[in-house]
């Protein structure tokens, strides 16, 4: 029997396979006429990446976030999947 520390960890694996792809075919589908509204969304994070220089070794830090509808449809989607599993 499986323990709960287990099926957290499915879970967020679920919820990222939902957003990852959720996100690829929101932008596929952000060039068909009837279905631009999936591309919408919202990018968040840092613009520039910041660098932190050691003179032996430097070292950059960036994250960029890309949120769009499809992406929350594929979360909520794993979300359902993953209560039925």
């Amino acid at each position: 029997m499986a323990t709960r520390d287990k099926n957290i960890w499915i879970l967020v694996v679920f919820i990222l396979c939902g957003i990852v792809v959720g996100g690829l075919l929101g932008e596929l589908a952000s060039s068909v006429d009837f279905l631009w509204w999936l591309g919408y969304g919202q990018s968040f994070g840092l613009s520039t990446p910041i660098t932190l220089d050691l003179s032996v070794i430097t070292i950059t830090f960036g994250l960029m976030f890309k949120i769009n509808i499809a992406s929350i449809i594929g979360m909520v989607l794993a979300i359902f999947i993953y209560r039925k599993v």
